[in-house]
Formats: C-alpha cells, structure tokens, sequence
C-alpha cells in the first residue's frame, strides 16, 4: 500500500541514515533479491579485540554501571567498573574457565538477571573461548515446574551455573542442575552443595594460558547459545558466533553513523537472555567504546518507577526500549518536567523493537519533544531476530511511521518471496546463524535452497513505486487464517489496528476465528485500564475487566473498528478481555514482552471455543453487548 508523505516536514533532531538506495533485482516465480547499496566495511574478526582496544585507550571510562542493592531492596549510588578493570577481572575468570577445562560441549550457562557480575563473566567467557548462555530468569523464578529450564540444561550440558543470588535460585538449581555440574554463586551459599564464590574466581591469575586461548578463538568461534522464545515447542539454542556479532556490529555502525559518533550512553533494562539486549545493545557499548548502565526497572506497573528514576539522572545518547516501555514514558513525560528535561538533553535516537508501537504513543512522544525542546527525536525500528544477530533492516529516514522496517543493512541480501498472497523476506549475510546447537534438523528446515534463512515474516513496500524507501512490517506468516469462507485474516495489520484504537488500555490482542465464520479478538489490557474502571486498588482484574466503564469503553473500540473495516476478514465480530495476564511459562507472552499468538490459542482453546458459540460472559459484538 502506497504511503503519503505529509505535506509539512516536521522538524528532527539531526541525525544521519547509512542506508537510504537499495539495488533490486528479479528471480523466478516472482521472488526479488534487495540489498544495500553501500558494501560492508571491514570488521573486528573478535569482539574481544574491541574490549582490549577500548580497555587501552579508554582505560578509566566506566564500562558498565549498577546501582548499588541494598538488603531492604533498596537501591542506592551506582557502583561503577572501567574498561581497564573490567578487562582485568575477565582475564582472571577466563583463566579459572580454562583450569576447568569447558568448551562448546560443557559451557557456561547464567541463570540470573541482568548485573556487573553477570556481564565480566560473559566476557570471562569470551576471553576463553568458552560459549556461554544467559538463560531467561523466568525458567528459574517463574516457573513452576522447571520444564524449560530443564530443557536448557539438557540441551547445553553445563560444566558451569552461575546465579548471582543463592537463596532466590536455590529451588531452580536444585530441581534443574545436575548434581556434578560446579555452582558460582556472588551472595549466599547453598546448604546442600558445594558451590564457587565469584570473588574467587573473579581472583583468578591470569597466565599465558588466557593469551594462547585466545589466539585460537576465530570468526568461527561460538561466543554463544541464546535460546528462542519457543511457543508450541520447546526453545531451540541459537549459536551466535564472532563473526555474526562482529558484522552486525558493523551493519549497524553503517547503517546508524550516530552510534560512533561519540562514545554512547546506554540507560538499559533489556534482557540479556534475549538478542536485543544482549547482542545489540551490549554489543554497542563494546564495540563503541560506551558506558551501560543497568537499569534494574521493568516495563511494568511496578518497575517504571526504577526506570524513570534513572532517566532523571543519567542522560542517554540512545535510548532502546519496547512498546510498552515507551508508553510509560509517553505518559509520564507530560507531567514530569525532570524527565523532559535530562531525557531529551542529548538523546540522539529513540529505538523500540520486540512488538508493534502503536500510533498514539509514537503521537504523545512527539508533542512532548517539540514542546520541550522544538524538535522530534527521530524513533528508530527495523526487523530482525535472534537468528540474524539481530540487526537486519533499518528504517531510512526521520519520518518513520509505525510498522516501518526500511532497507536491509549493508552486507545482509534479502529474498523477498510470494507466500499465499504475502511475501515472505529471507535473509543471508554473515551476521546469519549457521543453526541450532544439537538440533540438526531444525537447522536444515531453516534455511531453504539458495541458503537464506526462512524468517516467517511477512513484509510489504512502503512505496510500490519506490523501492528505495523500503519496507513495512506485514505480520507473520503463521499467524495468518483463513475464515469458513476461504478468506485470509492478515493478523498483524489486523492486530495492530485494534491495539492502536484501544490505546492506551490494550497491550496486546490474539486474534481467533480459524476456520470459523467470523474473526474474534482476545484482549490483553494494559494496567492502566484499572484506572478507567474506576474501582478501588484491590479489586482483582475480573472485577476491572467486567466493570459496566471498561465493558462500555471496549464496546466505544469494537464499534468504531467496525465502521472500518471492509468485510469479514478485517471485521472483529466478537470481543473478550481477558482477566488473566499471558503466561511465560506457556510461551504466551516472550521475555520482550510480546504475545505469542499460537501459544494463546493452543492454551486457551476452550476460552476461544467458547467466544465463539457465545458461552462467555462479557462478550462485546458491533453495535450491542451480549453476555
């Protein structure tokens, strides 16, 4: 669909785009080959070399930032590591690595959440050319009953578990690690194994052991397994090796010159069990020689508080956060003047990934800058995923509008093939995975012949007739449906749209209806519908859901989507908010906190069947509210 321009430009902070011409080019069967082009530029074969060059260069700049954690929970001063002291402790852990003999086949595998600690022992790990694999601290402290941490386990075969917190990962360890496998622990002790202090091995002396390791570690060499989110299956590990990190540090340098403008700042709570935070944004700070601080706060009711805290204090040069980060943000900034204030000082780029951000929000960002300071900041978005290191398109220009991708990265080809009246994108480059750890299979049915990854993703152009401007995200393939009536349901578009209309009370919404007559939507709401309902704090979230404002607002949403929509497949018929939050341990909802469409219909089949054949209460239709 062909996108106008508006007719006034606003105006943008400055900020210069690497990638704006793309060469396309024609195959058979009506598939397409786009690329850059600009060539990618030579990059680091290590990213280790880049610690060392910044760790002699910049030998007292702060590398990486925490605040101090107190016993009551409280935070308190940031507790600062320099590169050289950083490079120092890594040294010594690679060493206490290698005295014990780990390799791809017996790794490092790290339970705990974002910290200092947390990352000189990834880079111990780097320095050793031991893999390691920060795992999603849910799978040890949501979870239940373990299976996916299991799952992990069994897939990786540890020779090492590091939890920075004894007492808070005890139950996970004892029913996940085997009994062999050696525990580091930074507090507490474990009174039924022996377990590894991280001081001692932090202490470690270093030998020449640690300079001929790394003589041998190569583009080739895995720095490390990151598993994906998984939905109807259990989660598959992802090698990342030098190579992949190393080019898409350079594919990103290119095609977002702001990154080596100066030394960036990073304020940054992403996870690092996931690609965005922990390649992309960790890769940043290495590669460029920039300061991270760790933001212990969430995206969520509970943990802005921390988040905004620390954007009143620390001044980012880019700022990365995901949809629903940035809606906290949105809000907040109309009535806090400190926060206009030091956030918008010297951002250069907002950046959001994971999840669709709805038109509003990006709306509200954008009067409150021009407010405070007379200028958009550009918000940056592409697409990409664990398997592609992640960085693989980027938008091209200031005026980004949601659901923009842009062009590919310099040195990543893209096949754009036709897929059921969609077209698929591939990619192939060397920041692309070669495969599953232990998972042969699943490699082989990734790639398709001319060795492009298949992504599953859908995309459209921006301009049809300007390829140059890029492209536009068009859903998942898989999540797509066809109706009773033979007709397709494009859910992300579809989807999209709802949770644009029911801003700022809708995180996300699974669209239903396979096979049936009409398309349904489960509603996911946002905490701050509890302020529309209107009823006291302690009321449980069915009460808020079913509450006659919240059923009448809903209703107000369904309503003018009707008047939208064009026929049956992008016509919600029937709506249901659900009370209960998506759950991780399903796969409902991924660590970047999107929803996982295929995991919610497989959970909550009877919710769906029900929808359907009218057996749910509170269920919306155009025009009327049945129960």
């Amino acid at each position: 669909m062909t996108q106008t321009p508006p007719t006034t430009s606003p105006k943008y902070r400055q900020l210069t785009f690497g990638v704006t011409r793309a060469v396309l080019r024609s195959g058979d069967d009506g598939v397409q080959y786009l690329q850059a082009e600009v060539p990618l530029l030579p990059y680091a074969e290590r990213m280790t070399d880049r610690l060392g060059h910044w760790a002699r260069e910049a030998p007292d700049r702060t590398f990486v930032a925490r605040r101090e954690k107190r016993a009551d929970g409280s935070t308190g001063d940031w507790i600062r590591v320099s590169y050289a002291e950083a490079h120092r402790q890594a040294r010594g852990i690679a060493q206490a690595i290698l005295e014990r003999h780990l390799d791809a086949e017996r790794p490092v595998a790290i339970l705990s959440e974002n910290g200092i600690e947390h990352l000189l022992m990834v880079i111990g790990c780097l320095y050793a050319g031991v893999p390691h694999c920060s795992v999603s601290p849910p799978y040890s402290l949501v979870s239940q009953d373990f299976e996916k941490l299991r799952h992990v386990m069994k897939t990786l075969t540890p020779g090492m578990v590091f939890a920075a917190d004894a007492q808070r990962f005890a139950r996970a360890i004892d029913a996940a690690v085997p009994p062999e496998v050696e525990i580091v622990l930074v507090d507490g002790r474990l009174p039924e194994r022996s377990s590894t202090s991280f001081a001692a091995l932090a202490a470690t002396i270093p030998t020449a052991a640690v300079d001929e390791a790394m003589a041998k570690v190569g583009p080739d060499t895995i720095t490390k397994f990151l598993f994906t989110s998984g939905s109807t299956k259990m989660p598959k590990a992802v090698v990342n090796t030098h190579r992949m990190w190393c080019a898409n540090q350079q594919q990103m340098s290119q095609s977002m010159p702001a990154l080596s403008d100066e030394p960036p700042v990073l304020v940054d709570w992403l996870p690092w069990n996931h690609t965005f935070g922990g390649n992309h944004n960790v890769g940043i700070v290495i590669n460029n020689g920039g300061t991270l601080y760790i933001d212990d706060g969430k995206p969520t009711p509970a943990g802005m508080a921390e988040t905004l805290r620390n954007l009143r204090e620390i001044a980012p040069t880019i700022y990365f956060n995901v949809p629903t980060g940035f809606e906290a943000i949105a809000n907040a900034m109309e009535t806090d003047e400190l926060l206009r204030r030091n956030l918008l000082s010297r951002v250069r780029m907002f950046f959001y990934s994971g999840a669709a951000l709805a038109q509003p929000v990006w709306d509200s960002l954008h009067r409150t800058q021009e407010a405070e300071i007379g200028e958009r900041i550009v918000m940056g978005t592409g697409l990409g995923m664990t398997e592609s290191g992640p960085f693989a398109l980027y938008v091209t220009g200031p005026q980004v509008r949601s659901g923009d991708l842009g062009l590919p990265a310099p040195g990543i080809e893209i096949k754009l093939v036709p897929s059921d009246g969609k077209t698929e994108v591939r990619y192939r480059g060397p920041n692309i995975t070669p495969g599953y750890w232990r998972a042969p299979e699943a490699t082989a049915e990734a790639f398709d012949e001319e060795g492009y990854f298949i992504t599953g993703d859908a995309v459209t152009w921006i301009d049809e007739g300007d390829h140059h401007r890029g492209l536009r995200f068009d859903g998942r393939i898989a999540e797509d449906f066809k109706l009773a009536t033979g007709t397709f349901v494009s859910v992300g578009p579809m989807r999209a749209k709802i949770i644009a209309a029911g801003a700022p009370y809708v995180q996300d919404a699974v669209l239903t209806g396979i096979n049936l007559r009409e398309v349904g939507a489960l509603i996911f709401p946002t905490a701050k519908v509890r302020e529309l309902a209107g009823l006291a704090a302690d009321a449980s979230m069915r009460e808020v859901v079913e509450s006659p404002a919240v059923q009448a607002h809903f209703q107000q949403v369904l309503d003018t989507l009707a008047a939208q929509s064009t026929g049956s497949a992008n016509r919600v018929a029937r709506l249901h908010i659900e009370h209960e939050p998506p759950s991780i341990d399903k796969g409902e909802v991924t660590d970047k906190g999107s929803i996982n469409q295929r995991a919610v219909l497989k959970h909550r089949a009877d919710t769906v069947d029900a929808l359907h054949a009218g057996g749910l209460s509170c269920i919306l239709q155009p025009g009327g509210q049945t129960s």
